[in-house]
């Protein structure tokens, strides 16, 4: 079954790759925007996607999560609880960055989820590749027909059911909250008093009342202007659902 699971895997990776190399090769395609809901695995997506674009093409790839306002700014506007909503996010920078990118090289801020924060110390400064992979929230519908030099010359959207969603964002909080055991800096240090059960019961309703409201309303709306739809089960086979830029 293992066996299985990782070949249907490789292949819907591998047809991913093929498609955005061709679109590459085709008009010339270079920055490419990954959203979907969080914890839907969209960074390991990503990677995946660019070992399989390796070595035929350079690719860099860049979480969209440096592009949300530090925690003093969302604080102060009484956004802190809304991480990950548009309103969020610098949108001028994001458009800057992409615009700036494309003329030569850009700085990419970072966000580390350790300390649930930006973290000035992991900006990147990226020389735009054969392909630059932005994968992330923070993304607005795409302009047709012609796209603006601010914003990705494809969308892919990474879909998944929401009890799928909500069962690997519950996953990755504990393994947070169990990596925060030997590093007290960690944001996740302060629900190390929780036993588990009660941590995942608060896990979930941060999932119930902040990122599902938030797929909701502003993420899955995305899935309706996406140029392609990669399809994610419980066991984390992809497939493309849907091809629009053919």
């Amino acid at each position: 079954m293992a066996d299985k699971e990782n070949g249907n895997r490789a292949h819907g990776v591998g047809s991913l790759a093929e498609r955005l190399a061709a679109l590459r090769a085709y008009d010339n395609s270079r920055v490419i925007g990954l959203t979907g809901s969080v914890a839907s695995g969209k960074t390991t997506l990503a990677r995946q996607v660019s070992e399989g674009l390796a070595p035929s093409l350079s690719v860099e790839t860049v979480s969209t999560d440096g592009f949300l306002y530090p925690n003093s700014i969302l604080q102060e506007q009484g956004l802190l609880m809304r991480k990950g909503f548009p309103e969020t996010y610098d949108r001028a920078g994001f458009v800057d960055a992409l615009v700036r990118v494309r003329r030569g090289a850009a700085d990419f801020p970072a966000h580390s989820h350790e300390i649930y924060d930006i973290d000035p110390a992991l900006t990147r400064t990226i020389r735009l590749p054969d392909i630059l992979i932005l994968e992330g929230l923070g993304f607005q519908p795409p302009t047709r027909p012609d796209r603006t030099d601010g914003e990705p010359d494809v969308l892919v959207y990474l879909d998944a059911a929401e009890d799928d969603l909500e069962f690997w964002y519950v996953e990755r909080f504990v393994g947070f909250w169990n990596a925060a055991r030997t590093d007290p800096k960690s944001f996740y240090a302060q629900w190390l008093h929780m036993t588990e059960p009660e941590l995942r019961a608060f896990a979930k309703t941060v999932w119930d009342g902040v990122n599902l409201p938030n797929l909701r309303d502003h993420i899955h709306p995305l899935k309706d202007h996406a140029d392609i739809v990669v399809r994610k089960d419980r066991t984390h086979v992809v497939e493309i659902s849907e091809d629009r830029t053919a």
